[in-house]
Order: structure tokens, then sequence, then C-alpha cells
């Protein structure tokens, strides 16, 4: 199967809360209502993969903050791939659509990540993130660290 990105929908929003309660059981994970609410934010981008029948596998978002092409920042919200899905690179090409719209954005690009989670921290590291600091008891209710990462540059932006 090809993957392809596509904007985040506002019919997605129960698909992707669905994907939350399986992934992030322990860390109040978000309601369609809370995707509604990125999706209303102009400054938010969210996208999703989809599988053979329609339904997003993965999804992901991130947030445009400062002024585009001067002292503009992002900072990834989210990224989410279904179990049944990870390991078929769709995670890399979430986060790759999302770092394309920063680069584009200029700036730094931020993210918190659990700190047990070496899938996603090595991804990271290999988008050019590096750990800056930990946050501690930052994911709640579990109370899980989180490292604060950086990606300082983007592409050709």
């Amino acid at each position: 199967m090809t993957h392809v990105v596509e904007p985040m929908t506002r019919a997605d929003a129960p698909r992707c809360a669905e994907l939350e309660t399986v992934l992030f059981p322990g860390d109040d994970p978000w309601s369609a209502d809370a995707f509604l609410a990125e999706l209303s934010t102009p400054h938010n981008r969210y996208v999703v993969v989809r599988g053979d029948d329609g339904v997003a596998v993965g999804y992901a978002g991130i947030s445009l903050l400062g002024s585009p092409g001067g002292a503009g920042e992002s900072e990834v919200h989210t990224i989410g791939v279904d179990p049944n899905a990870q390991r078929q690179g769709i995670g890399g090409l979430l986060l790759g659509a999302l770092l394309d719209v920063a680069d584009r954005h200029g700036g730094p690009v931020f993210l918190e990540v659990r700190t047990d989670n070496d899938a996603a921290i090595e991804l990271y590291r290999r988008e050019g993130f590096e750990i800056v600091g930990t946050r501690t008891g930052y994911y709640r209710p579990s109370g899980a660290d989180a490292y604060s990462m950086v990606r300082r540059t983007g592409g050709d932006a």
C-alpha cells in the first residue's frame, strides 16, 4: 500500500480520538472535541494517513508560532499511528509532512516525547532533533517524564 498524507478533516476527529485511547491510555488522551478545537485554530496544521478502507491509521499536528520567515518557531503537538499499522514508515511520513510545513514557516521545531518512547526518540533523532531537557512528571495523570527536543534548523527555508 502507498501511504499518502492529507489534511485532517473534522470527520477524522472521532477516529483520531479513538486512536488516542489506544495509544495513550494512561495520559489523558485527546477527545474528538480536542481535535476539533485544534483544527479550528488558524496557526495549526493537522494531517492524517488513511488505510485502504479510507479510515485514518495515523495522525499528526503542529502549531506554527511567531512570524513566518522571521522569528517563527513550530511545536509538534502530536503524532500517533494505529498499533496495527506501526513499523510501516507512517510515523516518519507524518513527521516529514509536519517538518515540511515547519521549514516553510521558518525557525526551530520543538516537541515533547515520553522518556521511555524509544521508537519515537529514534525517529526524532533521525530527523535532526536533539534532547535539550527533561520535564519531570510532564504527562498526566501517569506522571511520566518527557524529553524536550528541538530541531534547530530546517530545510531550505
